[in-house]
């Protein structure tokens, strides 16, 4: 494996399932923002980084009555932030050992980098944990499972 090529997880296009509850299901990248500890900064997002994603995919809205609260937060269409929080790509850690999923997920962020949801569905990889500002403790707070 070359060197670069670990950092090449997700990049532009890339498509990813939202496993929080702010009402999008599948999101595609557009742009990985720069990481800032990071030497050279690569086209190329890993557990951790944040991104900007399209909503491709949206749960339907139902038809509220006047007055009721807006349950969903986004719509097919919207341009959001998130981060991602499992990939595809294969990561060694440290200690030797390997650790894949079977698919590549993230989480809606707002403007401020908090989360859209107040909820999140699946597992959360534990590279979340490496953020020298820990900024995502709460997404590591509210995952059911972290691996």
């Amino acid at each position: 494996m070359f060197p670069s090529a670990a950092l090449r997880m997700i990049g532009l296009k890339g498509r990813m399932v939202v496993i929080d509850n702010s009402g999008a299901t599948l999101a595609e990248c557009v742009n990985v923002l720069k990481v800032k500890t990071r030497k050279k900064s690569t086209g190329f997002g890993t557990v951790g980084d944040e991104i900007v994603c399209v909503v491709n995919k949206a749960r339907p809205v139902p038809q509220l009555t006047p007055g009721a609260p807006a349950l969903q937060k986004v719509r097919k269409g919207d341009v959001r932030r998130a981060v991602i929080v499992r990939t595809k790509k294969e990561v060694v850690r440290p200690d030797g050992r390997v650790i894949r999923f079977d698919d590549n997920a993230c989480v809606l962020l707002n403007a401020k980098s908090e989360m859209l949801g107040t909820r999140i569905n699946g597992v959360v990889s534990a590279e979340l944990s490496n953020d020298p500002n820990n900024r995502w403790a709460k997404i590591l707070g509210l995952a059911t499972k972290i691996v």
